[in-house]
């Protein structure tokens, strides 16, 4: 497996650990819908969150959480209301973002609660 994908793995692992920490119920991990993908779908009392996990081996370039781009929010804005439609859940949806960097000498975990608005960009034209 290449460095990247173990290093996501690792992320995804720990972003599950602190949600359920925090006393949120995973409902699905990797969901996909076409080619749209939600790393983690939780739920608390009266919430469900789509949360996407960003994880860097160091932010030298970019911290984590800037690499959700709009298109990116608005993949997974239309995941998730598919996810929603596909499971009957009447919840109110969150988005949240968990940053991660992650090496040797670091490891630094920032849960970003209501990261962004569900947003839909058109589509490009081919």
């Amino acid at each position: 497996m290449a460095f990247h994908n173990e290093l996501g793995k690792k992320g995804e692992e720990l972003a599950v650990g602190l949600l359920r920490s925090k006393g949120y119920h995973i409902l699905d991990r990797n969901w996909k819908y076409g080619n749209f993908e939600i790393d983690i779908i939780a739920c608390t009392k009266d919430q469900i969150v789509f949360v996407e996990v960003k994880t860097r081996s160091d932010d030298y370039w970019m911290r984590p959480e800037d690499a959700v781009t709009l298109r990116k929010q608005s993949n997974t804005t239309i995941a998730a209301s598919h996810y929603m439609q596909l499971r009957h859940i009447a919840l109110e949806p969150r988005f949240d973002v968990i940053a991660i960097i992650l090496n040797d000498h670091n490891q630094e975990v920032n849960h970003i609660e209501d990261a962004f608005v569900p947003v839909i960009l058109p589509r490009k034209r081919r």
